[in-house]
């Protein structure tokens, strides 16, 4: 028995030793697979010190269960980061450009007061020392549009509007666009403007509105942008109201009763 095992394992061993390659062939081979390997590789690659460097790289390959890799990753926030970089520089490119375009269009006196016209409002002139436009109260009022925005008014109210061009301080403005009048006896409602009615203003103040924060925000962008605005105001001193018949002003009753009092107890 033991014969025979030890005759098995010599041939299986001789079986073995036939099936191998001789040492010349594996060198020929090993030498011209790194002779196509290097011809392929560029030149940094054959300059390397290490075995490593030959190595062919699809060997090595990692395989993703899904086709979206790092470097996609990393290509998108790239590339979100370029776009609010670039939002940003248009923004202020734009602020820029308008700010240049306002300082060198000079526009003349005919196109000034057309533009005012637009808004609805004419400028008279400054306010005199001499000027008494300042008026007691009576019972009238009036719907005004300004720009955008409607007010009702009566007169010595006071009202503060969107900053308007071309006038300084204690100049008087004439408002042309006025909606409609109104008093204790009729009303006249225009359509939509009224072509005979004006009301009258000075210019009191150029002033800031309260601050109004924007905060602008991109989650998972790192992208927060912070900024302030305070909106330019002209305040208006209403000083009259034209285009409807005003009362006249009534004395009150109980002023005649004190009077005929005092008359009687003087003839007593």
């Amino acid at each position: 028995m033991a014969s025979r095992l030890s005759s098995r394992t010599l041939r299986r061993c001789l079986h073995s030793f036939k099936a191998l390659t001789p040492l010349s062939q594996t060198i020929a081979r090993s030498s011209t697979h790194l002779h196509q390997i290097v011809i392929q590789k560029p030149a940094h690659h054959r300059l390397g010190n290490h075995l490593t460097a030959f190595r062919d790289p699809s060997l090595f390959a990692r395989n993703f269960s899904s086709k979206h890799t790092d470097s996609e990753n990393d290509d998108d926030d790239d590339d979100d980061e370029d776009e609010t970089e670039d939002e940003d520089a248009d923004y202020e490119s734009e602020g820029e450009e308008t700010g240049s375009n306002r300082e060198s269009v000079v526009l003349s006196e005919e196109e000034k007061l057309q533009e005012a016209a637009e808004i609805g409002y004419s400028v008279v002139g400054p306010l005199e020392r001499s000027d008494r436009v300042f008026k007691p109260y009576e019972p009238v009022f009036a719907v005004v549009q300004i720009g955008s925005h409607q007010f009702k008014v009566c007169n010595r109210d006071s009202i503060y509007v969107e900053r308007l061009k071309y006038c300084d301080i204690n100049d008087k403005l004439v408002l042309n666009k006025v909606l409609m009048l109104g008093s204790a006896t009729q009303t006249i409602i225009g359509r939509p403007i009224l072509p005979d009615a004006a009301v009258h203003a000075v210019v009191e103040e150029h002033a800031l509105d309260a601050k109004v924060i924007i905060f602008k925000k991109k989650r998972r962008k790192n992208y927060r942008r912070t900024k302030g605005h305070r909106q330019e105001l002209t305040k208006l001193r209403i000083t009259d109201i034209q285009g409807i018949e005003k009362p006249e002003p009534v004395t009150p009753l109980k002023k005649e009763k004190k009077e005929k009092k005092e008359k009687v107890a003087v003839e007593a």
